[in-house]
């Protein structure tokens, strides 16, 4: 599918992807999990071996456990968030052709994993991806809060037409949800080699992030 927009280094995206006629693509924990270490090891200059891969991502569960070499990493990862038929990554263009060199790699390395686990074939994913460019702070920014309270309408569908019903239940669901980098910027989590928070403003830091996220909790969507 032809994409609108073209990636310059430098530059952040918002770049997302869901299953072939919205199909869930997440079936369990360990699914969640391998796609998290894949976007850690897709994200390299070296070529993917996935049979070392494979074999030492069935041993080990955090990245910490592995010993396979990636080389350098061809785009900085800010935000990113799995949800049971999509996955949504917020990224900067690092060197030429990154993105789209990081995107086909790992969402070919996970097809694979996936399609042999549960013995399918076919596509898993339903295009190559899609990606918006946030040209502006205040449109980066709330891509940030954007994907970080995408697990909010797991608990609470119509939380964005007319605000939480339970604003503590759903604050808590979002805070402890284990498949998004929330928990990292909350302070929860360390030594998380996926992201790279340098390569972002100053406003993508742990302080702040919370309240950050509770005003867009609390924004209740007026409609005419």
């Amino acid at each position: 599918m032809y994409r609108k927009i073209s990636f310059a280094p430098g530059e952040f995206y918002h770049v997302y992807n869901r299953g072939v006629d919205k199909r869930l693509i997440f079936l369990d924990y360990s699914d969640y999990r391998r796609f998290m270490n894949l976007l850690f090891f897709c994200n390299g200059s070296m070529k993917v071996e996935m049979r070392e891969l494979n074999k030492q991502l069935s041993q080990g569960d955090t990245l910490g456990d592995f010993i396979v070499e990636r080389g350098e990493s061809i785009v900085d990862i800010g935000a990113f968030c799995l949800m049971p038929n999509h996955f949504h990554l917020l990224l900067h263009e690092k060197i030429e052709g990154g993105i789209t060199l990081f995107l086909r790699k790992l969402c070919t390395a996970y097809s694979m994993y996936f399609n042999t686990k549960n013995e399918r074939t076919g596509k898993l994913f339903e295009r190559a991806f899609l990606a918006e460019h946030a040209d502006f702070d205040e449109y980066l920014k709330y891509l940030f809060s954007y994907i970080h309270l995408n697990p909010a309408k797991i608990v609470d569908s119509g939380w964005k037409e007319r605000g939480p019903g339970n604003l503590n239940k759903v604050k808590d669901f979002v805070e402890k949800y284990e498949f998004s980098s929330y928990r990292n910027y909350l302070g929860e989590l360390e030594n998380n080699e996926i992201l790279n928070k340098e390569a972002f403003p100053d406003y993508f830091s742990d302080k702040g992030v919370r309240s950050e996220i509770e005003e867009w909790l609390t924004f209740t969507k007026v409609t005419p």
